[in-house]
């Protein structure tokens, strides 16, 4: 009922935005909104992370118990900073400023509800 993602080249300020969006929804509120979502590539990277914590969920429920995919929610989505890729631009009078690509680490939890 978890998955992480590491090292997305999208900026924890963008995903945070879209991810307390669908905190807290239903599974499938949580995908139809991120499908109409008008920041398709940060939308696009978690639906892809929701679609696969559903497929733990479904996966490990065949051993224990029966997991009901349509009770699922998003009970935790916790967006941080990865590795910021640190890169230069040159600049006048043989000078050089930094430029800072910054990444994203994103785990979800799902949870059943009662």
């Amino acid at each position: 009922m978890k998955a992480k993602v590491s090292s997305v080249r999208i900026t924890p300020r963008k995903m945070g935005a879209i991810a307390n969006e669908i905190r807290g929804k239903d599974i499938n509120a949580a995908l139809s909104y991120l499908k109409f979502s008008p920041a398709k590539r940060t939308a696009g990277v978690l639906s892809t992370l929701l679609k696969s914590a559903v497929a733990n969920a479904a996966q490990s429920g065949s051993k224990a118990s029966t997991i009901d995919v349509d009770k699922l929610y998003v009970k935790t989505l916790l967006v941080g900073a990865g590795t910021t890729l640190k890169r230069f631009r040159p600049r006048a009078k043989g000078s050089a400023s930094p430029i800072m690509k910054r990444t994203s680490q994103i785990s979800v939890m799902l949870a059943e509800r009662v």
